[in-house]
């Protein structure tokens, strides 16, 4: 456990002292900060959003059956 430690230490030390690594830090904080709350509302609201893309998918093929069986 301790040598986990240890090279945990020494890999983020090598990260902080590192440009690209704190770049990569940056980047990997940037899409955390958009895709979670992205995620929570996906969670809270996934009900509605079911119900509003079977709605729209209901629409839809209603209307190319309806395109489809229509003389012209």
């Amino acid at each position: 456990m301790k040598d986990l430690f240890h090279d945990l230490k020494v890999l983020l030390g090598r990260i902080h002292r590192s440009e690209q690594g704190a770049e990569a830090v940056e980047k990997l904080l940037i899409i955390g900060a958009i895709v979670i709350p992205l995620l929570g509302l996906l969670i809270v609201l996934r009900n509605k959003l079911s119900e509003w893309l079977s709605g729209k998918w209901e629409t839809t093929t209603q209307e190319a059956d309806t395109a489809v069986t229509t003389p012209n």
